[in-house]
């Protein structure tokens, strides 16, 4: 079991090294990405070839990989892909190109990636006892309740890799009592009852909870909530896409917060990440998809 950040990074060193393909990489971030982590993987740039090499002469570093010159975005996006798909890659990495055209590569029916799950993203932070997991924070813009239960399982999938055997869940709202006018207090209890009856596997699930008493123990007991999850939850499930956009950035820009993102539900490791990342929590990332390469099938 990995419980921060640091022990990730050692365990991904300590492990063979894996390939990642990067679309588009004619950016410095990944520039200086690749420069810095050099034990945690082994990257293929795919772009203009030009480009690259300027970049990395800009930089004053060494290309620490093969270059694959395709200056068409399409076609390095989907040039990356087939590396995956061949097993010259075990890692899929977005560079300077835009979302659309990376996810029309991952998910084209005949060529790409996707098997037919729910694609969700997950935000993870370091929490005292180990990883907060945040999810969606990115791709389902309004999740419907079965969606939501696709998000959760994502989710526990990638906490059991991490080494929490049975993850605490909370479905969040903005109340801990159902009210028909709010759907997300619902739409967690439904959720709650489908994990108790076999539904959601692996998991402890319970909602609907507040942000506050979902992660403090404290807060929970203050209000009268008690229950497994309470206070303890491992992964924080919110309702849409904009309250975990919002969630995540606060955590990341106004506490300071350390982050990497997983994508789940291809099949394989997929570093996708903010433009505005700082190059310290796309490296995070870089070693959360290495992690997840070697410890999920």
């Amino acid at each position: 079991m990995v419980k921060t950040f640091d022990e990730l990074r050692e365990a991904v060193k300590k492990s063979p090294k894996v390939k990642v393909a990067v679309a588009a990489a004619e950016d410095m971030d990944v520039v200086n990405v690749s420069s810095q982590c050099p034990e945690l993987a082994d990257f293929i740039f795919i772009g203009d070839g030009k480009k690259i090499e300027a970049l990395f002469k800009e930089a004053g570093k060494k290309i620490n990989g093969d270059i694959v010159d395709l200056s068409d975005h399409a076609q390095a996006a989907a040039k990356a892909v087939e590396m995956v798909k061949s097993g010259k890659a075990q890692n899929l990495m977005k560079g300077l190109l835009h979302s659309g055209i990376f996810l029309k590569a991952i998910l084209n029916k005949e060529t790409g990636l996707n098997k037919g799950r729910l694609i969700s993203q997950i935000s993870v932070f370091e929490k005292p006892d180990g990883f907060q997991l945040l999810t969606d924070c990115a791709m389902n813009i309004k999740p419907e309740l079965d969606e939501k239960k696709q998000i959760i399982e994502n989710a526990v999938e990638l906490a059991r890799a991490l080494g929490v055997e049975t993850p605490r869940v909370a479905v969040l709202a903005a109340v801990e009592v159902v009210n028909p006018e709010m759907q997300a207090t619902v739409d967690a209890a439904m959720l709650t009852v489908m994990a108790q009856r076999g539904q959601i596997k692996n998991c402890v699930v319970d909602g609907p909870l507040a942000f506050d008493n979902a992660v403090d123990l404290d807060a929970a007991k203050h209000k009268g909530i008690g229950g497994p999850v309470a206070g303890k939850a491992d992964i924080l499930v919110v309702p849409n896409l904009e309250v975990g956009n919002m969630l995540s950035k606060s955590l990341v820009f106004w506490s300071k917060k350390k982050v990497a993102a997983a994508m789940m539900g291809v099949g394989l490791p997929i570093i996708f990440t903010s433009r505005s990342e700082s190059v310290e929590n796309k490296i995070l990332t870089v070693a959360l998809a290495s992690y997840l390469a070697l410890n999920v099938q």
